[in-house]
């Protein structure tokens, strides 16, 4: 069984892996874990009270999905919330279960030191690319010869074009039908995450990017999209392909959330014994892993039991991901609005934000609706990131809150939702990103563990 220790205590956690497709990966004895833990968590001797069940975010590999849940787990055991918690819950004796699926991130591809993939003569560099961008868009041979006929048009630009050449429009166009198969013509604010964004316009997108590049530049601020990246490929022809990664990780979440992830957990909480908690935290786009881990499918068999506590930290979602009549389209309810009309999670939820996290409070709005971004009265916008305005259109059962110090009682309620402005914590970072992976806090461990322990 593969089991993570945290290096100075004697903390653990279970690593279980997915594929792309959402189905769950054997280990080398060609052994599941899955029925493992489930062995585990129904072992009377073993007196399991609580399931905390956790998904990364766009961390990529095995091994950068360990070292975030290393550093996540270790601030949860070293929280004196976790010495406590005993006398909160009488017999508190606890497992964590932290999901991988492969999330290569976006905006974020690596580059040689000197030369660049896109300079000279460097066809190795350049293939590495392509399969880096294929890996996290379409793992097709179609997507890769669009994705060559993209890069290498760049490699010739001279950064003075104020439109794309129409083969790079049709290669988009390409790599867009064979990324999203369904979701050709844009989708809307109730759509699943992956398709809740404006139509594809690559020509848009490569325009904004420029402008959004200029402005930044003139501020001094770091660049929307990514800054000295656009350096080296030029003409920012490369924009699209980011807002098509960033769609795709999106959908993928969805996928993994409603298929492994929602299985896995029904599988537990079936395995467990009735008064066993159970408890989803997320964080970046794996607050959709287990957002529709909980919801499930939206046709298809529903969880076990309700769940506990839902924790989503940053998350790269949809403001109005749970909210039962969008503003913006009245009469049409956010993906996950289920979760509460349907009270699937009988505990607190609770929501981080942060305007310090750049990859959610820029990134995120530009990559899902660039050519229409609206604003109502109140600041919250047609697109934009639960990691910036927490989750909103709620009513009455949600209340935005500052996040406290570790020694505040919260005093959450059942069935309530929190949107804690974490900006004084989750403030460090920068490129791109910001403080958006900036999450190992007492202050943030703290909060989860308050509504973890909340009585139900």
């Amino acid at each position: 069984m593969p089991v993570r220790i945290i290096g100075g205590t004697n903390a653990r956690y279970h690593l279980i892996c997915f594929d792309e497709n959402g189905k769950e990966r054997r280990e080398a004895d060609s052994s599941m874990l899955s029925r493992s833990m489930a062995r585990l968590i129904s072992d009377p001797a073993e007196k399991i009270t609580d399931v905390f069940f956790a998904s990364h975010g766009w961390k990529g590999d095995v091994p950068a999905a360990i070292e975030q849940y290393d550093r996540w787990v270790g601030e949860m055991v070293r929280s004196p919330d976790h010495a406590a918690a005993g006398s909160r819950r009488p017999g508190f004796n606890a497992v964590v279960v932290g999901l991988h699926w492969p999330s290569l991130p976006f905006g974020d591809e690596e580059f040689p030191a000197e030369g660049g993939v896109l300079s000279g003569d460097d066809d190795a560099g350049l293939d590495r690319q392509i399969e880096q961008y294929a890996a996290s868009i379409a793992d097709t041979s179609a997507a890769r010869a669009a994705i060559l006929i993209i890069l290498s048009a760049a490699r010739r630009d001279d950064g003075e074009n104020d439109s794309l050449p129409q083969e790079v429009r049709d290669a988009y166009d390409k790599l867009r039908e064979e990324a999203l198969p369904n979701d050709l013509n844009g989708g809307n604010l109730g759509a699943p995450p992956g398709a809740d964004h404006d139509e594809w316009d690559p020509e848009a997108i490569y325009r904004n990017a420029r402008r959004a590049e200029a402005a930044a530049s003139a501020s001094g601020e770091p660049g929307l999209l990514g800054g000295g990246m656009f350096d080296k490929l030029k003409g920012f022809f490369v924009a699209p392909l980011q807002q098509l990664s960033f769609w795709k990780m999106k959908d993928r979440a969805r996928l993994i959330g409603e298929s492994g992830g929602h299985a896995l957990l029904c599988d537990l909480q079936r395995a467990a014994l009735p008064t066993t908690h159970f408890h989803l935290m997320g964080h970046s786009f794996g607050c959709i892993v287990v957002s529709a881990a909980v919801a499930g499918a939206p046709v298809g068999p529903s969880l076990v039991r309700p769940v506990d506590s839902l924790f989503l930290v940053q998350g790269a979602l949809s403001l109005w991901s749970f909210c039962p009549d969008i503003p913006y389209a009245r009469g049409e309810a956010g993906y996950f609005s289920r979760i509460l009309a349907d009270s699937f999670v009988r505990g607190p939820m609770v929501t981080t934000r942060s305007k310090h996290d750049s990859a959610i409070g820029k990134l995120y709005p530009n990559a899902a609706g660039a050519a229409s971004q609206l604003v109502l009265g109140d600041d919250l916008p047609k697109y934009g990131g639960v990691g910036t305005f927490g989750a909103q259109g709620l009513g009455a059962i949600a209340s935005d809150r500052i996040m406290e110090s570790p020694t505040s009682a919260y005093e959450f309620e059942n069935g309530r939702v929190y949107n804690l402005e974490a900006s004084a914590t989750i403030r460090n970072g920068g490129g791109f990103s910001g403080a958006h992976s900036d999450i190992a806090h007492p202050e943030v461990a703290h909060a989860m563990w308050q509504a973890a322990l909340t009585p139900v």
